[in-house]
């Protein structure tokens, strides 16, 4: 598995990719954050805080996770070197496992500088230092779990095709659907038991319960098993590959 990140990981960093998403993350991210005016605007707010931050970035990470991934996979079948990836002495799990944590460093690289945004914060609020960086730290943490399961959907839409544009658009719509697709459908009903057995179907309200502060192992069994059936789709589906 090593190896496979490894790969994954100078794989980014060897060509304009890994420069690419996180310049694009920041580069989108501060200008919602600090210079378009609207909900997102950090000075506009009002607070000390970054939970307007915390609001973007999973729609930002939505669109970038999937355009990272959807290579994983779909470019391997492509040019006809995913065999290469089964004759190896490895096995599917440590292959999935590899291009998973590669994916998750690029992300968490992409995220480092966004610490930035929290001493700005505590320096610029009326009392200086106020921020509350439990809060922050909380934050970052479902943040993390979030992504996880964004990358997994990820590379589950990378194995069903070689296509590279139909694997981002079938990685969004998945995202997408257990993100916000379930909190959507829960506005159809009016039963009050009935709404919050759906949304707690989908990720943006167990995101949420952890950006809060609440480490609830709810949540977190939520995010891990999310994880894991899609990482176990992604091998199941990479078995089925005639090869």
């Amino acid at each position: 598995m090593l190896a496979i990140f490894k790969r994954e990981v100078k794989s980014f960093f060897s060509s304009p990719i890994g420069y690419l998403v996180i310049g694009f993350f920041l580069l989108l991210s501060g200008l919602f954050l600090w210079v378009f005016k609207g909900p997102f605007n950090l000075l506009e707010y009002g607070f000390a805080d970054l939970s307007n931050f915390f609001r973007l970035a999973p729609w930002v990470l939505l669109f970038l996770i999937p355009a990272i991934a959807m290579r994983s996979f779909s470019e391997e079948r492509k040019l006809g070197t995913l065999e290469l990836l089964f004759i190896k002495p490895l096995n599917l799990w440590q292959t999935v496992g590899g291009k998973f944590f590669g994916i998750l460093v690029l992300v968490l690289l992409a995220l480092l500088p966004t610490l930035l945004y929290a001493y700005a914060i505590s320096e610029l609020g009326t009392t200086t230092g106020n921020l509350d960086i439990g809060l922050v730290w909380g934050s970052y943490f479902g943040l993390l779990f979030l992504v996880s399961a964004y990358i997994a959907i990820s590379l589950f839409s990378s194995a069903l095709t070689e296509n590279q544009i139909v694997a981002f658009m079938t990685a969004l719509l998945l995202c997408f659907a257990f993100y916000y697709g379930f909190e959507a459908i829960s506005t159809v009903f009016s039963d009050g038991n009935l709404v919050l057995f759906i949304q707690d179907l989908g990720m943006k309200k167990h995101f949420e319960s952890v950006a809060s502060g609440v480490l609830d192992t709810r949540d977190l069994i939520y995010f891990l098993s999310l994880t894991l059936a899609f990482l176990f789709l992604t091998v199941f589906r990479l078995k089925t590959i005639d090869r």
